[in-house]
């Protein structure tokens, strides 16, 4: 089954978080990220939900092999680079660019697009690989859109914390997905038995079992 409800579920929960009055109240100041406003944070998380405007509906071109998800993950830039990277004061620029009309105007904007994904992405097909031209690679449509799912649960609880407010719980079906994802990268980091301590045995959990 496509995860594009899922993921429409766990978008909305982000617009629902970003048109929250605490938002609006905190734009200017820091977000919980360092060297990040919550404009900028906020920006971030929209932007996934545009990003996912922006491959809806392409394919990777002919003879294009997607990348399994945890693949994508290994050739990412960004993870572990530091906080004056490039990579990481791009985006954090990026998110800033992308919520500059306001908080208002951002959530909007957010919403027109989320009409038209509820409208386009049912229809499509989850297995088929699309293009993501910033990184050089495919991924199948359903990968990317647990990409997005990650985002939108991971930075929608810095936002919340940001502005403090709880933390909005995901739906199960957008929720089991993103957890998954996530052990399988702790796991990788940290390898299998630090992850089984972590979730079962206390007394000998690791004292970090961090995805990123």
């Amino acid at each position: 089954m496509s995860l594009s409800n899922a993921y429409l579920d766990a978008a909305e929960v982000a617009a629902e978080l970003l048109a929250a009055p605490e938002v609006a109240a905190g734009w200017a100041a820091p977000s919980a990220l360092p060297e990040m406003t919550v404009q900028a944070l906020a920006g971030h998380l929209a932007h996934q939900v545009f990003s996912v405007a922006r491959v809806m509906g392409t394919t990777a071109p002919a003879g294009s092999r997607p990348v399994p998800v945890l693949e994508h993950y290994a050739r990412a830039a960004w993870i572990d680079a530091p906080v004056d990277s490039e990579v990481n004061v791009g985006i954090r620029d990026n998110g800033a660019n992308v919520a500059a009309e306001g908080p208002a105007e951002l959530v909007a904007r957010l919403r027109a697009a989320l009409d038209e994904q509820r409208a386009a992405l049912p229809s499509l097909d989850g297995e088929a690989p699309v293009e993501l031209p910033w990184t050089g690679w495919a991924l199948r449509l359903d990968d990317f859109l647990l990409t997005r799912m990650m985002e939108l649960a991971v930075h929608g609880d810095d936002l919340a914390v940001s502005v403090d407010v709880p933390t909005p719980n995901l739906p199960p079906a957008a929720f089991d997905p993103v957890a998954a994802l996530l052990a399988g990268l702790a796991a990788r980091r940290h390898g299998q038995p630090a992850l089984l301590r972590a979730l079962t045995r206390a007394e000998r959990a690791p004292s970090a079992i961090n995805a990123f």
